[in-house]
């Protein structure tokens, strides 16, 4: 009997999709090469960036684009061929951002759409595990009443996205807002 549960584990479960997806950061969005560019940056150094994200995905069936871009930096800095770079990522949400983090069940009552499924929390994942840091405002956070325990597991509170913003610049990060 042990045998066979655990073949219906190892075997079946996958093949029913309940396991993760196998998606990657590749998968959110291209990189393109560029050869010979006429502007050179020395990419084996330290790379530190903070992108200040403040607005919801255009689409709630789509990752929001600045995560994506956020992804596409990542993959970007951090090719095989670069052996001393070192590339370190923060986001810090505010605003109408906040709702792209939630978790589905709340994603799904935010929009009035019951089995709305958060479109953001596998890319976030993906992020988390790249070693990108996800800052939320503790403004926004209780404005808008929403509490950690509704949001991706990996979400950092903060006093503010301000005092974050200032606090990551001053630790050299630099700032990146589209």
């Amino acid at each position: 009997m042990k045998n066979i549960l655990a073949y219906f584990i190892i075997f079946v479960i996958p093949i029913l999709g309940f396991t993760q997806t196998s998606k990657t950061l590749e998968d959110f969005g291209p990189v393109y090469e560029i050869e010979e560019p006429d502007f050179k940056v020395d990419l084996n150094q330290e790379l530190k960036a903070v992108f200040d994200i403040a607005k919801i995905s255009y689409s709630k069936d789509q990752p929001n684009r600045m995560f994506q871009t956020l992804a596409r930096y990542i993959r970007i800095h951090s090719a095989p061929e670069l052996e001393n770079n070192s590339v370190k990522a923060f986001m810090v949400l505010h605003g109408s951002a906040i709702y792209d983090l939630l978790a589905h069940k709340e994603y799904a009552k935010y929009h009035n759409q019951e089995g709305l499924k958060n479109p953001n929390l596998e890319l976030l994942s993906l992020l988390s595990e790249n070693n990108v840091e996800m800052v939320l405002c503790g403004q926004t956070s209780k404005h808008r009443k929403i509490s950690k325990s509704m949001m991706h597991p990996d979400v950092k509170i903060a006093l503010s996205a301000m005092t974050a913003l200032i606090e990551l610049q001053n630790k050299g990060y630099k700032l990146i807002n589209f």
